[in-house]
């Protein structure tokens, strides 16, 4: 049987809440026309100018609007933006989060995860199966794309063949603001069993400045060690912040 039958589904949504609290409002069975004329010429805007033509709360306005058909919800736009700070925020925001927002529910997070992961399989595109170390800068887009935004820790590994394609990009870890636990031990051993030659590791600070600890410089050494124990090659590790990057390779760390 096939491995899709028995995925579970994505923890999109609580439990008790089955539909948005706007919603589930008493709402009218057509939008007032100055709802709808506003509507109209928000997606005129975006079909001839894209995205750069509009502000973050319009954009997020239209990505609302299917999620709430009969209501203006430009309220909701401008206050999920006051609760998370700008458009990429709000759509990389943990289904748990959105929630504790007044007029969210499953619909809204329905929608904002289907952006982002579009985003994120876009961005993934360009760089799987294509020689990362020519892709640079179309890696670090989808790093940044992936991890930039998150509120936890993330340890991720890029596991490349010996023309450093990219075979498998996979998450290792989970962790806390400020720790993730990586076993260099593991790292190591899942790039066996991929067949793999080279990694790069990639993990993002929530605090916004990609500068290494102590911990991350420690255990990076340690990874450096088992994969010449074993043959392979560290090619980098990547520190995501919120607006900018750090190579532990360019900046002589390694």
């Amino acid at each position: 049987m096939s491995r899709a039958l028995h995925e579970p589904p994505l923890p999109l949504f609580t439990p008790d809440r089955a539909e948005d609290e706007a919603i589930l409002a008493a709402v009218p069975d057509r939008l007032p026309s100055y709802i709808a004329d506003h509507r109209m010429r928000l997606r005129e805007r975006f079909i001839e100018g894209g995205a750069q033509a509009m502000p973050d709360y319009e954009l997020l306005e239209l990505v609302l609007f299917r999620a709430i058909p009969r209501q203006d919800v430009k309220p909701l736009a401008r206050l999920l933006l006051d609760t998370f700070g700008d458009f990429n925020r709000v759509v990389s925001a943990a289904p748990a989060r959105l929630t504790m927002v007044k007029g969210v529910g499953n619909a809204v997070v329905l929608e904002l995860k289907l952006v982002e992961a579009a985003s994120q399989r876009l961005m993934r595109a360009r760089v799987l199966h294509r020689p990362l170390l020519s892709s640079w800068d179309a890696l670090l887009d989808y790093c940044h794309t992936t991890m930039a935004h998150r509120e936890t820790e993330q340890f991720r590994i890029l596991f490349l063949d010996r023309k450093n394609v990219l075979i498998a990009d996979e998450e290792q870890a989970r962790g806390t603001v400020d720790h993730v636990p990586v076993y260099p031990r593991e790292v190591v051993k899942r790039a066996l069993e991929l067949n793999a030659s080279a990694l790069i590791l990639v993990h993002n600070h929530p605090s916004g400045d990609p500068t290494p600890s102590d911990a991350d410089l420690s255990m990076t050494h340690q990874i450096v060690d088992a994969c010449r124990a074993l043959g392979l090659t560290l090619h980098d590790h990547l520190i995501i912040g919120k607006s900018r990057e750090l190579s532990f390779r360019s900046s002589g760390y390694l």
